[in-house]
């Protein structure tokens, strides 16, 4: 039976609201801190942005589908921040008296500021890997019009948002959609009359509402694009990742089994009680057994009396049987629960340390990225040098030659060089190897032929 498909809404926050967190974010080379911070503060964090969402540190750009904005997030944004801000920029500008109060680029000032995040990331997934894992090429592409939509609807649905970008990815478990755009509001009272406005656009009231909405959204685009009748999950709080027990097969199994055992466990109380009154009969007919006339060491028991005794006998090994069958289940069932609160701990850390490292093998990425364009640089600026060089040297070369033909060819022999060559060589323009190249010999501070 289908339970429906999951869908998520995340919103990348900043958890921690400290100043001086923030402001640690913000002067951090790398953009960000060892806090739990997911939030784009600064240039630095819109450039690992950039770098994650277009895959720039692999070579499997097929597997992604930029649907609005370009291949550079960074530019993206800027360009964003002219169509939103420029305007109430210039005429914030225009007002004020002194020139160190006016603001040259918007983007660079929040970019610097402690206060507000500079752009917000939205991932949105419809579908699990479970759902996705058999799924076709083809069949995954189509979330791209299922997407697009998204777009559009949130847009709507957020009227203060505008997306600068939007990206798809298809090279993990299943499709997703990162979406990268400014939160904004108006009618501010100082600085700006429009500014950025992320806390006041969404809040944990508001959140609730966008994700309500995007979810009907969503399964109706996804049913109209696969002409399916899907349904959605139940809405699950935060980004629950636990394993659901209701996955756990085995663990159902044995749920199910202890509730049909709940009537087998009924029966052998009641017997359990029955066999108290039957056993206090059975030592009261032991006591009164007779004692045999032919031995006394032996007592005579009637047929009767045994039959009711090997009846009792299978009854108390039948009730024991069910209590076995049913502590069995009960110690079983225990343990599961046990194993199943170790892994949720034992994953919920792996899934830490996992995140952590897929974090820093991202910034690793990006610093040798940035170091190879370093690289490049300085190659380009070391062959420019190499080029600088070779150019001078040979005109060194030509000077050299061009003196020894002035002071050695008899057709054009001019002694007059002797004195340039003299200077140079006192200026220590010219060394005792270039007098040598020339033809000349050093003595004091004269030359010979």
């Amino acid at each position: 039976m289908n339970e429906g498909l999951s869908y998520s809404f995340h919103l990348g926050s900043d958890k921690n609201k400290k100043v001086n967190v923030r402001n640690k974010a913000k002067e951090n080379a790398s953009g960000t801190t060892s806090l739990s911070n997911n939030a784009i503060q600064n240039i630095k964090q819109l450039g690992k942005v950039n770098h994650h969402n277009l895959r720039k540190y692999d070579n499997q750009l097929e597997l992604i589908n930029t649907i609005k904005g370009t291949n550079d997030i960074i530019n993206d944004v800027k360009d964003l921040y002219l169509e939103l801000f420029e305007e109430a920029k210039l005429e914030y500008n225009n007002k004020q008296k002194r020139d160190d109060r006016k603001i040259e680029n918007y983007f660079d000032k929040i970019s610097n500021d402690t206060k507000h995040d500079l752009a917000c990331e939205i991932i949105i997934e419809l579908g699990d890997m479970k759902y996705w894992e058999n799924k076709s090429k083809k069949d995954k592409l189509k979330m791209v019009d299922v997407f697009k939509d998204q777009i559009i609807d949130l847009e709507k649905v957020v009227p203060n948002f505008k997306v600068a970008n939007a990206t798809i990815h298809f090279d993990e478990s299943s499709p997703h959609l990162h979406i990268i755009g400014v939160p904004y509001k108006d009618n501010c009272k100082t600085g700006l009359s429009r500014q950025v406005g992320k806390s006041d656009v969404f809040t944990k009231e508001s959140l609730t509402i966008i994700q309500d909405k995007m979810r009907v959204y969503c399964i109706n685009s996804f049913n109209k694009v696969y002409s399916l009748k899907e349904e959605l999950k139940e809405k699950q709080q935060g980004r629950n990742r636990d394993i659901n027990v209701k996955d756990m097969g085995n663990y159902q199994r044995m749920k199910k089994q202890l509730n049909q055992d709940k009537d087998k466990l009924d029966k052998a109380n009641k017997k359990s009680l029955e066999l108290d009154n039957k056993s206090n009969n059975i030592k009261e007919q032991i006591n009164n057994l007779k004692i045999s006339k032919l031995n006394k060491d032996n007592l005579i028991l009637s047929k009767e009396d045994k039959e009711k005794l090997i009846k009792y006998i299978d009854e108390v090994e039948k009730t024991n049987n069910d209590f076995k069958s049913i502590h069995k289940l009960s110690i079983t069932l225990n343990d599961v629960d046990t194993e199943l609160k170790e892994n949720k701990k034992n994953i919920a850390k792996l899934e830490k340390e996992n995140y952590k490292l897929k974090q820093t093998i991202e910034d690793l990425n990006y610093q040798i990225n940035e170091d190879k364009e370093e690289i490049s640089k300085l190659k380009s600026t070391i062959n420019n040098l190499k080029q600088t060089i070779s150019y001078l040297k040979d005109k060194f070369d030509k000077l050299i030659s061009f003196l020894h033909s002035k002071i050695h060819n008899w057709y054009d022999k001019d002694d007059k060089y002797l004195n340039v060559i003299n200077d140079m060589y006192k200026d220590e323009v010219l060394d005792d190897e270039d007098i040598d190249d020339i033809g000349l010999n050093t003595k004091k501070d004269d030359f010979e032929i």
